[in-house]
């Protein structure tokens, strides 16, 4: 049996060891296979029957020309990169690796915030520059500084992630709204409609699947229901914001600050909007690699594999027809 793995660079930079992934017969690593070209993925899958894949499109296309897939594993929660209706049609499972990183994911998510209160990074930085060896007094800041306790942290999908975020920002003190397609009784947040949670949230945090239904949720429209000088956090999926109407709107001083890990198009493209934008933080998709986290990705993916061999198959996010 043949097993490839398309791009296990981020995943594993060579802090981990692929052997926690143990399959039978060959596998095959590669750190990086392109994006876009479909011939170049089709011809690193060749024969092999077990495909695992982080961000490298599977396509019905690249489907019908690699007969010999058997199934397809994902490096990650999010799976929209595999074509599981095409998948399916051929009896293909697909699995992903659920909750691996809920609790960095919202520990970043809380960082994110955090840098926007108090830009610590910034200052740290003038300070190595020399400017409080310099300062005539004993303290300077050269942002407004923003306490939590109080405000209200508002929380657009309130599963795993969302949940954990909202315990952190009642530590902080802070009261929390959720919107959640399907709430269940919650001691902690108070669940609300989106457009009550738009005019009376402090913060904006972003913590839902992308889906057809909410591609650009937070657009011109949705940003004029929301209180002047808004923060809006999103580690969550880049489609979601329309980043042309956020940049406005931070431009316009209607939201205050926004801090994101994701954007629509990744890696970022050089024309983004939010590049330019002001007190706009940007991080490279980072809140899901600690290295704890990745470990869990590695014993996740060893196991959905175990499954498979044994012909029962987890963790498959797709209706397999039989």
């Amino acid at each position: 049996m043949k097993t490839v793995i398309l791009d296990g660079y981020t995943e594993n930079p060579g802090d981990l060891d692929w052997k926690d992934i143990q399959v039978p017969g060959e596998l095959t690593v590669y750190d990086r296979t392109s994006l876009t070209d479909e011939e170049e993925i089709i011809r690193r899958i060749g024969d092999a029957e077990i495909v695992i894949t982080n961000k490298t499109p599977i396509t019905r296309h690249v489907l019908d020309a690699c007969p010999g897939i058997r199934f397809i594993s994902v490096l990650a929660t999010g799976y929209n990169i595999v074509d599981t209706v095409c998948a399916a049609e051929k009896g293909i499972p697909v699995s992903n690796i659920p909750a691996y990183g809920t609790d960095a994911v919202a520990q970043f998510a809380i960082g994110l915030l955090l840098e926007v209160c108090h830009h610590i990074g910034h200052h740290s930085e003038t300070v190595k520059q020399g400017r409080w060896s310099e300062s005539p007094d004993f303290c300077y800041w050269d942002y407004p500084l923003i306490e939590l306790k109080g405000k209200t942290m508002g929380i657009i999908g309130y599963g795993r992630i969302g949940s954990a975020v909202g315990r952190i920002a009642l530590a902080f003190g802070m009261k929390v709204l959720a919107v959640k397609r399907h709430p269940k009784d919650d001691t902690l947040a108070e669940f609300t409609t989106l457009d009550d949670l738009y005019s009376r949230a402090d913060v904006i945090s972003l913590h839902c699947p992308l889906t057809t239904d909410n591609v650009g949720m937070i657009n011109r429209e949705a940003i004029a229901k929301m209180k002047d000088g808004v923060i809006i956090i999103n580690n969550s999926r880049g489609p979601l914001i329309e980043e042309n109407d956020l940049a406005q709107a931070l431009k316009e001083g209607k939201v205050a600050a926004a801090a994101v890990d994701v954007v629509s198009r990744e890696p970022i493209k050089a024309d983004n909007p939010l590049l330019t934008a002001p007190n706009c933080l940007i991080t490279p998709h980072i809140s899901w690699a600690p290295k704890e986290s990745r470990q869990r990705i590695m014993e996740g993916t060893a196991q959905n594999i175990c499954a498979f061999l044994s012909g029962k198959p987890i963790n498959v996010v797709n209706c397999v027809n039989s």
